[in-house]
């Protein structure tokens, strides 16, 4: 038996870098364990599920729907040995603290861990929203019991997304395609992208020109804008619906009352206008104000993250969890914007020290939280402690990318009790004869918050406010000289595509999703090929356009925003104990008022034709045929009924219309198109299109063998492709001629990475200015000439992630691309990235924790290259 002063205060928290950092604040006698995030799951596999409920219905689940829907929790089997080690732990244990993260998630882990570990001595909750030594002793001095409200609500939500998926999902694989999901939360947010890619279909897009003049006052050039003509207003963007593309309707007249500006009209009025006086008429000076905003919670972190850093969601909460744990922010999920009154002291000693005193507001700020339920947390995203650590600290420890995030939240709060920034907006009214131009300006008399945080996308971290546009000082009156009149003609663009943070502002503004969930989703969504990123916009997919059409005419009400966002709500009131669980879970899947999912989905699966949800349609011919873009098991393709065409990869939804598709179908029904004849086969060189777009081969598919191919180069155009080119393209690859120096053959050819020339072992990528097939021996040599530069060394010199300071070592950690996949290095030892674990999703422990099991395999000898034994 152990004795009494042998026994220890156990604490258990999620991660192996939060007990590091939390056993630096608390006292001797304290041993700090780390869970790994949950140990306790509903089945994932049917290997998972237990032998005593295998021939229960609703096994496949792993929950009773029929008994108050009483899940079944299995310990995964990643977890039993840090199972194992916390249980030998308790024994040794006189008190344990449950330490994990303050939202509904962290309360859930310690309910479990409770609920398995047992314990027989006492065992409390310990919360704080900072890791920091005074927040630790705080939560040491009041901690509390589980609540079991918030366990309840985190229960119901896994209950309704496993009934959900586990439902809705083998139905999608029956009706249109294996392997795919579906998600109470995700199916809403795909729905969004391609409600908005059906609005870039319908829209029109239309044209319209306008003017912009150059003036001169005192020397002192600016300029205005065309606003009127002969008392009409010219119409701008502005004055066009972005849903059609179609001009307003501005009153009951009509679009009639403004004047839509044409090529012809603004030429002639360019020139008329050039040599006719100019006069101020009206002068306009209005002050501003500007107030700071609230300091950051998880959805305004994770949208301006994303359009000041180009960070994805899923890597601004990965690089804010390191923060957090490292003890440089509060905790990151959270929907509060309060500031506790230790931060808002530090951030005002702050204020005055690096700013002056004339920055700081002249009393403390306070910001209401928008969310009727700030569950999540009690305190906004802001540095952490009594005194914030500094940009630099940071950088040592975790790297850039961490570093710029920080950076970004000890600027917001800040700002947020700084003084407003105040100014003058102007507006000068110009006649040019007939026309009326107007000219704004903005200037700051202070600049106030801005001199620590500008919103502004393109700003740096140096940028101390707004772009400023100065005026000449302009009376009613004054005559101008005109400098220069230009004419510019514009075109209506239909609603841009979301990108991830305007993905999780929609999805925040409709009341769907929490903080914990976002990043999640967003990151679910492309991962399932339910959308591709281009520039940074979230590209619906057509798999996605038919999944959401499903879902739209046969589970209408789960797919319906209101009705997602009224669920969040009623989990909300679960964790206030308003709610009962069972009330919850029966409502949703047997249905009250309204038909529950089980139910739904039966009738899915008697009425749903795969056939009919397949196909999206695209309109009728002349003849009346109707055209169609369907998903297929190999991509998708477009199709008459009788002829179809594979729809080529980087097609978007809003690209693909009846007039490209019949244009498509009339390509394929003519078969491949023959350029000619090789002079040298006699064979007959065809153009044809496959999944990767179009390429030449030379003979008909008939012939013995493979034929030749040849793929066409970035830049030709099938349309101008004729059979000296293609001759070319299947020439490939050619052969320059022999080398001067060792007389040995130089190759000019393309490749997976674009064209290169090979010369013996040599190899050098061609570049962009050079024509792969008119490069000659003498460039090629000129190449080879030159220091190499191949990919792997780029991508072996250039880090994919610098990801911190071991430490133990301090040495800089980092993610190299290597010839098998990529790695995690501290200079001296490398690691393999486990299969399916992305270089974004490595933290510091998890680096730290790969280099030393490495390093204990060499130790062993079985981390070494193997020798293959002689054969006697």
């Amino acid at each position: 038996m152990v004795e009494e002063s042998q026994l220890s205060t156990l604490v258990i928290v999620e991660s192996p870098t939060k007990a590091r950092t939390i056993a630096k604040f608390l006292p001797d006698g304290y041993v700090v364990l780390a869970s790994n995030g949950h140990v306790r799951d509903l089945p994932s596999t049917a290997k998972d599920v237990p032998e005593k409920i295998k021939k229960e219905p609703w096994a496949d689940l792993g929950v009773n729907v029929n008994e108050d829907f009483q899940p079944c929790y299995i310990v995964p089997r990643d977890k039993q040995n840090i199972v194992k080690d916390l249980r030998k732990a308790v024994k040794q244990a006189s008190r344990i603290y449950l330490a994990t993260d303050e939202d509904r998630e962290g309360e859930s882990i310690s309910w479990h861990l409770q609920q398995l570990l047992k314990p027989s001595v006492p065992f409390q909750r310990l919360v704080f929203h900072e890791i920091t030594k005074s927040a630790i002793q705080l939560s040491l001095e009041s901690p509390r019991d589980i609540n079991q409200d918030l366990v309840l609500a985190q229960e119901t939500r896994r209950i309704v997304d496993r009934l959900y998926g586990y439902k809705v999902s083998p139905l999608l694989w029956k009706k249109l395609l294996p392997g795919l999901s579906a998600g109470r939360v995700q199916s809403v947010a795909v729905r969004l992208l391609v409600e908005r890619e059906r609005t870039r279909s319908r829209f029109m897009a239309a044209s319209y020109w306008g003017m912009k003049a150059s003036f001169a006052k005192d020397s002192q050039k600016f300029e205005a804008d065309l606003l009127a003509l002969d008392g009409k207003r010219v119409a701008t963007s502005k004055d066009f619906d972005p849903e059609t593309g179609s001009l307003k309707k501005l009153s009951d007249k009509g679009p009639s009352e403004v004047f839509i500006l044409e090529k012809a009209t603004a030429s002639k009025l360019k020139e008329t206008l050039n040599d006719t006086p100019a006069k101020v008429f009206l002068v306009e000076e209005k002050p501003f104000t500007s107030s700071p905003q609230a300091p950051y919670v998880t959805s305004t972190l994770q949208q301006e993250a994303n359009s000041k850093l180009r960070f994805a969601a899923k890597r601004t909460m990965t690089l804010a969890q390191q923060l957090y744990e490292n003890g440089f922010i509060t905790y990151m999920r959270t929907d509060s914007t309060v500031l506790s009154n230790e931060a808002k002291t530090a951030a005002r000693t702050l204020i005055e020290k690096k700013f002056g005193k004339e920055y700081l507001s002249q009393s403390v700020r306070f910001y209401r939280n928008k969310v009727k339920n700030t569950q999540e947390a009690h305190e906004a995203i802001r540095p952490a402690g009594g005194q914030f650590q500094a940009v630099q600290q940071v950088r040592s420890r975790l790297g850039p990318d961490a570093a710029r995030l920080y950076e970004m939240i000890w600027r917001r709060t800040l700002a947020s009790q700084m003084k407003d920034a105040k100014g003058t907006n102007s507006v000068v009214m110009i006649e040019v004869g007939d026309a009326r131009f107007r000219a704004a300006g903005k200037t700051y008399e202070f600049s106030g918050y801005l001199k620590a945080y500008t919103a502004d996308p393109d700003s740096d971290s140096e940028l101390s406010q707004n772009k400023e546009v100065v005026l000449p000082k302009m009376e009613a009156g004054n005559e101008l000289q005109v400098v220069s009149m230009e004419t510019a003609e514009h075109c209506t663009q239909p609603q841009q595509r979301f990108t991830e943070g305007s993905l999780i502002r929609e999805l925040e503004k409709l009341g769907i999703g929490r903080p914990s969930t976002w990043a999640t989703i967003v990151d679910i969504v492309q991962s399932r090929d339910y959308a591709n990123k281009n520039n940074g916009a979230l590209v619906p997919t057509f798999l996605a356009m038919a999944v959401v059409g499903l879902l739209e005419k046969h589970f209408a009400h789960l797919a319906d925003y209101a009705f997602t966002a009224q669920l969040e709500d009623q989990l909300d009131a679960i964790a206030r104990g308003e709610l009962q669980r069972q009330t919850y879970l029966k409502d949703f899947y047997f249905g009250n008022g309204r038909i529950g999912l089980a139910s739904l989905v039966s009738i899915g699966e008697a009425e749903i034709i795969p056939r009919a949800v397949r196909g999206i349609p695209l309109g009728k011919t002349e003849e009346g045929t109707e055209v169609e873009v369907c998903v297929g098991r190999y991509g998708p393709y477009v199709s008459d009924g009788t002829i179809r065409r594979s729809v080529p990869d980087t097609m978007a939804p809003d690209e693909l219309n009846l007039q490209t598709a019949s244009e498509m179908l009339a390509e394929a029904k003519q078969g491949p198109q023959s350029l000619g004849s090789d002079p040298v086969t006699n064979l007959d060189v065809y153009l044809k299109h496959g999944p990767y777009g179009h390429f030449v081969q030379l003979g008909g598919d008939e012939q013995e063998g493979k034929p030749k191919r040849g793929s066409l180069l970035r830049g030709m155009s099938p349309h101008t492709i004729d059979l000296q080119s293609a001759l070319k393209l299947l020439s490939l690859p050619r052969s320059l001629g022999d080398h001067t120096d060792d007389q040995k053959e130089v190759i000019a050819t393309n490749g997976r990475f674009g064209p290169f020339v090979k010369w013996g072992n040599e190899i050098r990528s061609i570049p962009a200015e050079i024509d792969l097939l008119e490069i000659t021996l003498e460039q090629a040599v000129e190449l080879f000439r030159q220091e190499k530069r191949s990919r792997a060394s780029a991508a072996q010199s250039t880090p994919l992630k610098e990801i911190g300071k071991h430490p133990e070592s301090d040495k800089l950690l980092k993610i190299m691309k290597g010839r098998y996949g990529p790695f995690v290095t501290d200079g001296e030892i490398n690691a393999s990235l486990p299969s399916g674990v992305e270089p974004d999703d490595v933290t510091l422990d998890r680096a730290v924790e790969l280099l030393k099991a490495r390093a204990a395999r060499i130790a062993a000898g079985s981390g070494k290259p193997r020798r293959r034994s002689k054969k006697s």
